[in-house]
């Protein structure tokens, strides 16, 4: 028998959902039958799947011991703690990510990530033990492609994670984006409408003008010009997001004329490789909170605003 007193981050779960999160090798099915033939307990008294636990109960677990043996060393224990912050708190993180950096891994990248390097950063200061934790691990609210840069949000936290979810999802947080397209759009400024359909299989996204099947989601990009080079015929724009579907400003400039400098997926940009424009030039350079009359805990970040340093592109406006 073996137990386990849930803390903090574990708390408010479904028994059901926390145990397929802390025995990521046990079937479902397995779980289910060892609470119905009561070989979990909670506080010793025989619990339904449903039950949610409470932050200082006791779980006991009468189950195999092969369940219980240790993982090798989690992949963040190999990342390097190098982040550029720009804001923290006992709740979040928000970090300024180069070009480059995969924010997940994948399938080429399982350590160097920004996940595993923030994760790095926070057990380096003794705000992030593992060993403590049963189900959680801090965790990314909002994401953007290995080849932009700039601003992403981290909750530190189970209830930050809960709440920064939803405050992203229902649009309380402003994102602003710079970026370098090719062309001078004919209107200074104005606003991208159409539907976006992903295809995983090859990791980019098509643009339509009416919605043709339920996979095809709405998709709004604002966007005003804010500098103009003549000479190598690119505008610096100031793109503000609507809404966050994939690849969406880059799919939508494309699809308007105006792809962005350095993008190979959605434009030929063998020319702007011999100049040596590599990535897509694209910052998430700007987020703010607008959270009048929220009343979460995180409400105090109303009215914060956040701005990532001058991404490399803004040499080609100066």
């Amino acid at each position: 028998m073996k137990e386990v007193i849930i803390g903090k981050n574990d708390a408010g779960q479904r028994l059901d959902k926390l145990m397929g999160k802390m025995f990521r090798t046990m079937p479902q099915s397995l779980i289910y039958k060892y609470i119905r033939t009561k070989h979990i307990r909670i506080n010793g008294k025989r619990i339904k799947d449903n039950t949610v636990v409470c932050e200082g109960d006791v779980l006991s677990f009468y189950i195999s011991d092969e369940f219980f043996v240790k993982e090798d060393a989690p992949a963040f224990m190999s990342a390097k703690p190098d982040i550029n912050v720009v804001y923290e708190d006992e709740n979040i993180i928000v970090c300024d990510k180069t070009a480059g950096l995969i924010v997940h891994s994948d399938e080429n990248e399982d350590t160097d990530t920004l996940i595993n390097r923030i994760l790095s950063y926070l057990y380096a200061k003794g705000e992030y033990k593992p060993e403590n934790e049963n189900s959680f691990a801090p965790a990314l609210c909002n994401r953007i492609d290995r080849n932009t840069c700039g601003l992403v949000i981290a909750a530190k936290n189970a209830e930050a994670l809960k709440e920064m979810n939803a405050i992203v999802r229902d649009r309380l947080v402003e994102k602003y984006y710079l970026a370098a397209v090719h062309g001078v759009p004919s209107k200074p400024e104005g606003r991208i409408t159409g539907f976006i359909n992903k295809d995983s299989e090859t990791n980019t996204v098509t643009v339509k003008n009416t919605k043709q099947s339920a996979d095809d989601k709405t998709a709004i990009t604002e966007y005003k010009v804010i500098s103009v080079n003549r000479k190598e015929d690119l505008a610096l724009l100031e793109v503000r997001l609507i809404t966050g579907r994939t690849h969406q400003i880059r799919a939508h400039m494309a699809s308007v004329g105006h792809p962005l400098l350095g993008d190979g997926k959605y434009a030929v940009n063998a020319l702007d490789r011999k100049k040596g424009y590599k990535h897509q030039a694209l910052c998430s350079y700007c987020l703010k909170f607008s959270l009048k009359g929220y009343k979460g805990s995180l409400k105090y970040l109303s009215g914060l605003e956040l701005t990532a340093s001058k991404p490399y592109f803004l040499e080609l406006f100066e």
